[in-house]
């Protein structure tokens, strides 16, 4: 899943997600392709949905945080990038979503996760 997300990014695939803490978490986890954010300096979801249409995207993964303030961004995200004619991916942050479950709520705390559950799965092999 991970490994897909960043293949993904690599083809050139902007990732969305709300914040610079969560570019900084892709980062670390090993995305290297456009990351871009829709909450900082006070942007709209309208200017955010602009500056994708503006990069010339066709298509975007939306990962957006896993509460429920991100999963309604997710919503209306969507929803205005699908009115603008751009395919909206959810498929990453369906499968995160439902592997972190309620142990992480944000983007940013993504990483952390994966060590902890890469360090378990080494210890009981």
């Amino acid at each position: 899943m991970l490994a897909g997300l960043i293949e993904e990014s690599a083809q050139g695939v902007p990732i969305v997600v709300e914040g610079k803490k969560d570019l900084e978490a892709l980062r670390r986890l090993g995305v290297t392709g456009p990351v871009l954010t829709v909450k900082t300096g006070g942007k709209s979801f309208a200017q955010a949905v602009y500056e994708i249409e503006q990069a010339g995207a066709g298509a975007v993964v939306l990962l957006l945080d896993f509460d429920r303030r991100g999963r309604q961004g997710t919503s209306c995200l969507r929803e205005s990038l699908e009115r603008a004619k751009i395919k909206p991916n959810l498929v990453f942050w369906r499968e995160l979503s439902g592997l972190v479950r309620r142990d992480v709520s944000c983007i940013e705390g993504l990483a952390s996760f994966l060590r902890t559950l890469e360090a378990k799965a080494g210890s009981s092999a």
